[in-house]
Formats: C-alpha cells, structure tokens, sequence
C-alpha cells in the first residue's frame, strides 16, 4: 500500500480524534439542513448560519451558489488554511457531490495540490480522478 492510499477520508465518520477536522461542503448562509452538512453540525461543532470555514471540528466549503468555478476559490483558501495548520488532520468529504449536485470529476480536480500534503485526507474517488489526471 503506498503512503496515498493510507490518507483516503472513510466512507462514514463517526467521530474524530482531537486533532481531526470534517471538512464538508455547506452553503454561503450556513444553513447546515441536510448531507454531511448536518452532520457536521449536530455532531462536529459547524456553526448555523456560518458557512465558510473551521469551526469546531468542521471546516466548511461552500458548494450550493453556482458552478465549479465558485466553489474553486473556497478549496483554494481551505489549502492554505491547510498548510498553516499541519497539527490538524483534514478528513475532505465527497463536498459537492450529494446536494449540490457536482460530479467527483468536476469537484476532484480543485483539490489536486492537496494529494501531497500529509494533513489532508481525500475521498478515494478524488485521489483516484486527481492521480489521473
């Protein structure tokens, strides 16, 4: 098994050790209703009404506000934000491919400079497309 395959996120997060964080597609508002942004919210500390962004264990990416290219400079930010904290573990979930309505193969993609990084887990899928490309 190569170092790639041991940072897949899980199919299913439980629950997170303290130095995981979920990162979950939202939408702008914040309004955490259904998919992994429910979860989030009643189990890993996302804030209702905020949308963007890490808190608790949560960092959300908001996918809901119109095509791939609005949704590229919010995984563009959670990389650096990424990068400024290599303590954090990043667990990525398939963000925009349940409510929003994406594809794997347009969402992948915005995270190709993640696969290098140490602290940030991709969705099988993601790394799968990405390592293609």
């Amino acid at each position: 098994m190569n170092k790639n395959e041991l940072r897949n996120t899980p199919d299913k997060i439980e629950r997170l050790s303290n130095n995981e964080v979920f990162v979950f597609g939202s939408n702008l508002a914040g309004f955490h209703g259904g998919g992994a942004a429910a979860v989030a919210f009643r189990k890993f500390g996302a804030q209702w009404g905020k949308g963007i962004g890490h808190f608790g264990q949560s960092y959300g990416i908001p996918t809901m506000q119109g095509g791939v290219d609005t949704i590229r400079p919010y995984v563009d930010e959670f990389i650096v934000y990424a990068k400024r904290h290599p303590e954090l573990t990043f667990l990525v979930t398939k963000i925009g491919c349940g409510i929003a309505g994406f594809t794997c193969e347009e969402i992948a993609p915005l995270f190709a400079e993640t696969v290098e990084m140490q602290n940030v887990y991709l969705p099988v899928e993601f790394r799968n497309i990405i390592t293609k490309i």
